[in-house]
């Protein structure tokens, strides 16, 4: 009798521990998440500040800046539901700009305009890399909230479930290729 239930305490122990190890999982890959997350929200504030300092340098033209600045300006007062749609049209007006890779030339030409092409080119290629390391957290945490036993017994504790950021954030072919 006494041996069955050191038998039994010793399951409930090992299920126990593994229950434990299974949610510090989850608490890992939540706290992955938000770091991923505050680090994709710097790479976005900061190509939406270097697109406004280009855009306010006076190196381009007066229609390219006033695209890029209204584009730069909406992905950093877009509300939170909204920022994906705001980033990525900030992500087509780079495109429609520098579509012509004699506007980059025209951009470097201008004094300090090497400077800011180049940290321009830095910005517009760290955010992809950025949102990629983001729903690659996403989606592992998503993964193991899938499981039964975090369902069951609620492993998550009252954690929303984990949302990607999909947005469109292809750079400028002519800025993407060029060296930081």
């Amino acid at each position: 009798m006494i041996e069955n239930l050191v038998w039994i305490a010793l399951a409930l122990g090992a299920v126990g521990v593994y229950l434990s190890w299974t949610a510090g999982r989850l608490d890992r890959l939540h706290t992955r998440m938000d770091a991923a997350r505050a680090a994709l929200d710097a790479q976005l504030v900061r190509r939406a500040s270097v697109v406004l300092e280009v855009a306010t340098s006076g190196a381009l033209d007066p229609a390219s800046s006033l695209v890029l600045y209204e584009a730069a300006h909406a992905a950093r007062q877009a509300e939170e539901e909204h920022r994906e749609v705001a980033e990525s049209e900030l992500s087509q007006a780079l495109r429609a700009v520098f579509a012509d890779a004699d506007q980059v030339e025209v951009l470097k030409s201008a004094p300090g305009g090497v400077a800011a092409a180049e940290e321009l080119a830095a910005a517009v290629r760290r955010v992809p890399m950025a949102r990629r390391f983001l729903n690659d957290a996403v989606r592992a945490a998503r993964a193991l909230r899938r499981h039964r036993k975090v369902r069951w017994f609620r492993l998550a504790g009252h954690a929303p479930f984990p949302l990607a950021f999909e947005m469109d954030d292809e750079p400028p072919a002519d800025l993407a290729d060029r060296p930081a």
